[in-house]
């Protein structure tokens, strides 16, 4: 469980983070952004560092327990080290585990749900069909306020190119269907006819069957066939993890000036977070979160929508 926290009262925080950054940047790597927060990675973990008016708040990560109290201790002696002025208290949180983190707590989600314009009849439908059809892989679907995102996106794009990785039963499909300017298309790229077949009767009903070309096939397969030109004006990756660093290039070099990229399960439930998980998915979500962030192609913004959705738009 290597994650943990610490939350320093002091007046000086911003101080407190320039002076460890800067001390330990000769021996390990050390970084300072522009709004003063800071990062320091030794050779057993990472801690990131965040001012704010009245305390620093630290949060400590590491592969594993004994490498998490190294990466503390650490921090804690510098810390206190600098505190020439004052007597901090660094007391930090009991270990957790990353893939356990709720992004925002349930009742917060809840409050969420029932604030977005709301669903209409066909979607709801299209929800309760997917829960009844899919059982235990019903949480694959987006949320409500999800699909309202997308939509929402799609139209301030004025999109008339979509392009969806991962359809599953066709809810973020018809979400995005919908927000197309007139003569719209959208290329939806998915391995399951099984599961899209839930979708198809309720495309149909909401009278947008025709702006979808949905596409059996691997989903790299039909990017890469796709014109080099940049022509796409919205795309949604929500498919599987491992690949997402593969589609994000495919796409980002076909999407137009001020086009969107949106990612969905950038978290993957909080396991992200915490680098004891090193199964593949979590690598390659890990790089590509990196990769986001500096790609000189894109601007981009990270959410704590649902399990994280990352926005980047090309510049």
């Amino acid at each position: 469980m290597p994650l943990a926290t610490a939350r320093v009262a002091t007046a000086r925080p911003a101080r407190y983070v320039k002076q460890l950054v800067s001390h330990m940047g000769h021996k390990a790597a050390a970084s300072l952004t522009p709004d003063g927060h800071g990062t320091i990675t030794v050779a057993s973990g990472t801690c990131t560092l965040t001012p704010t008016p009245d305390r620093l708040e630290l949060t400590a990560s590491a592969v594993d327990a004994e490498s998490l109290t190294r990466v503390q201790d650490v921090i804690t002696r510098h810390l206190v080290r600098f505190a020439a002025q004052e007597e901090l208290a660094v007391e930090w949180t009991a270990a957790i585990n990353g893939g356990e983190l709720e992004p925002t707590a349930p009742v917060v989600g809840e409050y969420l749900l029932r604030h977005h314009t709301p669903a209409d009849d066909i979607l709801g439908g299209l929800a309760v069909a997917t829960r009844e059809t899919a059982a235990g892989a019903a949480h694959m679907q987006v949320s409500s306020d999800e699909g309202a995102l997308l939509t929402m996106l799609t139209r301030l794009t004025g999109a008339r190119f979509a392009v969806e990785v991962g359809v599953f039963t066709g809810y973020s499909t018809l979400c995005i269907a919908r927000g197309l300017a007139d003569g719209g298309r959208l290329l939806a790229c998915d391995v399951s006819e099984e599961w899209a077949s839930v979708g198809r009767p309720y495309w149909e009903r909401a009278g947008i069957a025709d702006r979808i070309d949905l596409r059996i096939a691997p989903a790299l397969q039909t990017l890469r066939a796709l014109d080099a030109e940049p022509v796409i004006d919205i795309a949604f990756i929500d498919a599987d993890k491992v690949n997402y660093p593969a589609y994000y290039e495919e796409i980002v070099r076909r999407l137009r000036p001020g086009g969107l990229v949106v990612l969905d399960n950038v978290f993957l439930g909080g396991s992200v977070l915490d680098p004891a998980y090193q199964q593949e998915h979590h690598v390659a979500m890990r790089r590509l979160n990196d990769l986001i962030t500096a790609d000189e192609r894109v601007d981009s913004v990270m959410l704590p929508v649902r399990d994280g959705v990352t926005i980047a738009r090309r510049r």
